[in-house]
C-alpha cells in the first residue's frame, strides 16, 4: 500500500511518500521564508497553496510513481494554523476524489511520534517534542498518547524566533542562536519556569531582551537561553520517564536538531540507563512522510474517514486521538 501525506501545519508545506514498510519513498518540504518579521498566517497560506501541487509532482517524480499508485492519501488535520490546515486539508481532498482512494486526517503531534518509532528502532519511549508551535512531553499509556508535561504559553522555537527578532538575529534563529551559544561564557541569570510537570518560555524571552539592552553579549545570552531552557525540557523528560516507567527518549521536533540539546538529553537518559533515539533531520522537522506513515497505520487498522471528518482542528490535541494501530 502507497501512502501520500500532505503536511501544512505552519511554515511548511510538505509531501511524502511512503509504502507499508515505512520506506520513505519521497519527502519533499517546501518552507515559507517571510522577507522580513515573523511569520503571518495568511502569507504562508498563500505560499502552500502556490506550491503544493508542484510539491505533489515532485514527490510523485522523486518515488518513481504516478498519481495510479496512490492507494491512500493523508494529511495534517491539526493542530496548526487555520488558513495553512486549509490548505493541505483541500489539496488532499481534490486528490482524494479525483482519484477514488480513501483520505485520512491525521494529528501532527502523534505523526512525529510515529515517524520516529518506525525509522529509529525505538518500540515505546516517552517524546520530547520541540518544535517553533508546540513543546509537549507525550508517552503512550492506556490505549492513547498522553502529554504528560507541556508548554503554558509558546512552544521552545517560538521563543528563539521571537528572541532572534528582538535581537536583530533573523527568522528561524534556532541555528543562529546555536551558534552563537557555542561561544558563550556566562550564565546569565534567566528565569527557570518549570511549574510541576508543565513550563513557560515568556519568561525567557523577556530576560533575554532585558539583558540585552544592559549590554550584555549576545554570545552570553544564547549560551544561557539554551541552557537554561533546555534544562527545563530535561527535567520534566526524565519524571515524566520515571513517572510512566520507559526506558527510551525519542526526540522529534525542528528543536531536535540542536546539538547542545541532544546532548543534554543523551546524558539525562545515560544517567537513567535509558536510551535516546533522534530521527534523521528532515524526519525531525515538519514533513510529509510522517503524516503519510501516520495515514497509513491509520488506514491500516480500520480507520475510516468520510469528507466531513476531515474539518481541520486548529487545537487538536494529541491526546484527543484513539490509537487503534497499537
Amino acid at each position: 500500500m502507497i501512502t501520500l501525506g500532505i503536511e501544512g501545519t505552519a511554515h511548511t508545506l510538505g509531501v511524502g511518500i511512503v509504502d507499508d514498510k515505512c520506506n520513505v519513498l519521497a519527502n519533499v518540504i517546501d518552507m515559507y521564508r517571510p522577507p522580513e518579521g515573523g511569520l503571518h498566517p495568511r502569507e504562508a497560506a498563500n505560499h502552500h497553496a502556490d506550491t503544493v501541487a508542484g510539491t505533489i509532482t515532485k514527490a510523485l517524480s522523486d518515488a518513481g510513481l504516478s498519481l495510479k499508485d496512490i492507494d491512500v492519501i493523508s494529511f495534517s488535520k491539526g493542530p496548526g494554523l487555520g488558513p495553512c490546515l486549509r490548505v493541505a486539508a483541500t489539496a488532499a481532498r481534490a486528490l482524494s476524489v479525483r482519484l477514488d482512494v480513501p483520505i485520512v486526517g491525521v494529528n501532527h503531534c502523534v505523526a512525529h511520534v510515529e515517524i520516529g518509532n518506525a525509522t529509529t528502532g525505538c518500540t515505546d519511549p516517552v517524546l520530547l517534542y520541540a518544535s517553533g508551535g508546540n513543546t509537549q512531553i507525550i508517552a503512550f499509556a492506556n490505549s492513547k498518547y498522553r502529554i504528560f508535561g507541556e508548554t503554558l504559553d509558546i512552544g521552545i522555537g517560538n521563543m528563539f524566533d521571537k528572541l532572534g527578532r528582538e535581537l536583530g538575529l533573523g527568522y528561524y534563529a534556532g541555528p543562529v542562536i546555536e551558534k552563537l551559544a557555542r561561544e558563550g561564557r556566562e550564565l546569565l541569570d534567566i528565569p527557570y519556569s518549570v511549574k510541576g510537570m508543565d513550563i513557560a518560555f515568556s519568561g525567557i524571552l523577556t530576560a533575554a531582551v532585558t539583558l540585552r539592552k544592559k549590554g550584555h553579549r549576545l554570545e552570553d545570552i544564547a549560551y544561557s537561553v539554551q541552557e537554561t531552557s533546555f534544562a527545563m525540557l530535561a527535567e520534566v523528560t526524565e519524571r515524566a520517564m520515571a513517572h510512566v516507567g520507559k526506558d527510551e527518549v525519542l526526540m522529534g521536533g525542528g528543536v531536535a536538531q540542536n546539538s547542545r540539546l541532544r546532548e543534554m538529553i543523551e546524558k539525562m537518559a545515560g544517567d537513567r540507563g535509558a536510551k535516546m533515539y533522534v530521527p534523521q533531520p528532515r524526519l525531525c522537522i515538519d514533513n510529509g512522510a510522517m503524516i503519510a506513515w501516520l495515514g497509513h497505520l491509520m488506514y491500516d487498522s480500520g480507520v475510516r474517514m468520510t469528507m466531513d471528518d476531515t474539518k481541520v482542528e486548529q487545537r487538536f490535541r494529541t491526546d484527543e486521538v484513539s490509537v487503534t494501530w497499537r
